[in-house]
């Protein structure tokens, strides 16, 4: 390889750090309890992906899972028909109460505009026993459903714990999703108990939501009970049949209880976005969840007892399910409710500065926002605290990569990484023991046997392909909810190729083990037989200042011909211009290549994002094919659907499919 193929080291751990992190001491079991040695964390890998079973055994016993006896680790012939850890029953609410300190506080809650309150270990027990007594009041049991419309708040994660703690499955919504698209999700899985509040603030608004309580009260059958949560105190008096949280039971002589399941049974139900058809209800194990949790938080996030942890989510989002899990390592979750750009676009930073936060999870978007607004929080922040920043949602360019060790903290380690609601985790990103290099993703996570596929189903290094995944891991989903024959599921993940997970990533693994992504495959750019990762061009883009935000697609024709259009959102009072038009395609061509080049660059007023904060290109690009609008897309499941008008009277013009 020659020099300048290798990319830019940004950062690289001390022997110190190293040392204290918490997959140095998990080495150190191994060798003394296994006998297993490891020269570097690749051989740790591809021993994990090699021997699945020895190594999520050794989780399971580095982590002293309480569960009782188990058969075999796994079991089966091919994904997605394994089994894990049979006979094996757990509890995902037990392990966090297993041991506290009540030197720290479990949980820093914040709401928009307002002060952060702190709730410690003591505190976070009496209100999660609470909930769970008014629950067995109603009759709650394992196996029921218990859905939430509630924001990143205090209330729901003690709501969660309550549920987990009696084996019931968890699902929850956002306020900020449209009716229908609540609809949508909740009445797969038929409800037993809804939990709601009256509204929330964004933006420095109040938005009240007690109608659209009562609308889903009618559109649910199966709901028995409503537990409501006074959040921004609106004029509750239209609601009835409903519980007050202020009214919960006293947990005064009472101990919280925990149900064990069976290790393969329901923890909760996610949903895909939704956006090009009815949102998958995909469904994870109480015991997957689990394991996998300990293992990425631990080991991937190395969080440590008393760690700050912060991850900028919704309740719509896999990511507030991920966050809550620091709470097993004993590290306190910090949550926050409110826009991430108000007052400023920097808010983030303020309240990472205000509450001392170590492990900072964001965007690649909120990164780049920052960058191309010209912040340094670094400077206009104590940042001091902050040992990591976490970056995911869609591929950070090495511009944010290096935006962030200039102007946000330059011995920060920085975690990109890439996962999914279909897993809630990452199969690749943050080892605390590795060198972080400019625009790569560390490496692949433990036990997640992940590879790049060429066109002929073939392994590549340092060449771009598919994603794929050829071993089981613990927390690929169990099934989708309603889904009895996995049709869904197998035509998901397993319709490319057999008995292997396609997850619809364009990767490349570099010689270093890293991983670049280039965006979705569904979305890739096929130009004239030519592949061309969406995030290449977003790249380029980025680099120009009067340009805000992005999207490209590329449209095969009736004729056979492409029609490759980029669509912008200029800053605010920034035209369009011919010349700005040639600077744009001029900085695309430099950067890439002739054929990165659109046909043509239209201005629009928004660029459309499903809810959980992902640009909506494949939806975009079936509106210009042609395709029925309700066959393209879901429009309630998009944070601003009225944007997709634009591409709608556009398609009328180009007749294109």
């Amino acid at each position: 390889m020659n020099p300048q193929d290798t990319p830019k080291q940004l950062w690289s751990p001390s022997n110190d750090f190293i040392n204290q992190t918490n997959l140095s001491d998990y080495l150190k079991w191994l060798k003394s309890y296994k006998e297993l040695s490891f020269s570097n964390y690749h051989e740790l890998w591809k021993w994990s992906t090699d021997h699945i079973d020895q190594f999520w055994e050794t989780v399971w016993q580095y982590f002293n899972i309480q569960g009782g006896e188990y058969s075999s680790v796994v079991s089966g012939a091919k994904m997605p028909s394994y089994k894990w850890f049979e006979g094996a029953q757990v509890n995902y609410a037990e392990h966090i109460f297993l041991s506290y300190s009540e030197d720290i506080p479990a949980i820093i809650s914040k709401k928009e505009g307002q002060p952060a309150e702190e709730t410690s270990w003591s505190e976070l027990k009496i209100k999660v026993t609470q909930v769970q007594q008014l629950l067995k009041q109603w009759g709650v049991q394992a196996g029921d459903r218990v859905v939430a419309y509630v924001p990143n708040c205090l209330e729901a994660t003690v709501a969660f714990l309550a549920v987990n703690s009696l084996g019931a499955i968890w699902s929850s919504c956002s306020p900020d999703f449209g009716l229908s698209s609540i609809i949508d999700r909740f009445e797969q899985v038929k409800p037993k108990v809804l939990i709601g509040v009256d509204g929330y603030s964004y933006g420095g608004k109040k938005f009240d939501k007690t109608s659209i309580i009562t609308s889903i009260q009618k559109a649910l059958p199966s709901l028995e009970h409503t537990l409501l949560i006074p959040y921004i105190n609106a004029d509750i008096s239209s609601l009835d049949n409903y519980y007050s949280w202020n009214d919960l039971p006293s947990a005064d002589n009472k101990t919280l209880d925990f149900h064990r399941v069976p290790f393969n049974d329901s923890i909760w139900i996610l949903y895909s976005s939704g956006t090009t058809g009815a949102p998958k209800a995909i469904t994870h194990s109480q015991g997957g969840i689990l394991l996998e949790h300990y293992k990425y938080v631990s080991f991937h996030q190395n969080v440590r007892p008393g760690d700050r942890c912060f991850w900028y989510t919704t309740t719509g989002w896999m990511m507030w399910n991920y966050i809550q899990s620091a709470l097993l390592c004993r590290g306190t979750i910090v949550l926050y409710d409110g826009s991430p750009a108000w007052p400023t676009v920097d808010a983030l930073w303020q309240m990472a500065d205000e509450l001392r936060i170590n492990h900072f999870g964001t965007s690649a978007g909120y990164i780049v926002a920052n960058m191309k607004e010209g912040k340094k929080p670094g400077i206009e922040h104590n940042l001091s605290s902050l040992i990591s920043i976490g970056s995911t949602g869609s591929p950070l360019p090495p511009e944010g990569f290096d935006y962030v060790y200039e102007h946000i903290k330059h011995d920060v380690w920085l975690t990109s990484m890439s996962g999914g609601t279909d897993v809630c985790s990452a199969f690749v990103g943050g080892v605390p023991t590795l060198p972080v290099y400019e625009g790569e993703i560390q490496a692949r996570a433990l036990g997640c046997h992940l590879l790049a596929y060429n066109e002929n189903g073939e392994p590549v290094t340092n060449e771009e392909g598919e994603m794929v995944i050829t071993q089981p891991m613990p927390s690929m989903p169990i099934f989708f909810w309603n889904d009895e024959q996995h049709e869904r599921y197998k035509a998901s993940y397993f319709e490319m190729y057999s008995d292997v997970w396609r997850h619809g990533d364009w990767i490349k693994i570099t010689p270093r083990h890293g991983i670049i992504i280039y965006g979705r495959s569904d979305a890739t750019l096929n130009r004239g037989g030519v592949r061309i990762g969406t995030s290449e061009i977003y790249r380029a883009v980025d680099q120009i200042t009067e340009i805000q935000d992005s999207l490209v697609v590329c449209i095969e024709t009736k004729s056979g011909d492409f029609y490759m259009p980029l669509f912008v959102k200029m800053q605010k009072d920034q035209p369009l211009t011919p010349e700005l038009i040639s600077k744009v395609k001029k900085t695309i061509r430099e950067s890439y290549s002739p054929r990165h080049v659109p046909d043509e660059v239209i201005a629009i007023n928004e660029i459309p994002y499903t809810i959980s904060g992902k640009k909506t290109e494949t939806p975009v690009k079936k509106v210009l094919m042609g395709k029925d609008i309700k066959q393209a897309m879901n429009k309630d499941a998009l944070k601003n659907p009225d944007a997709m008008n634009f591409f709608i009277n556009l398609a009328k013009e180009l007749e294109v499919g």
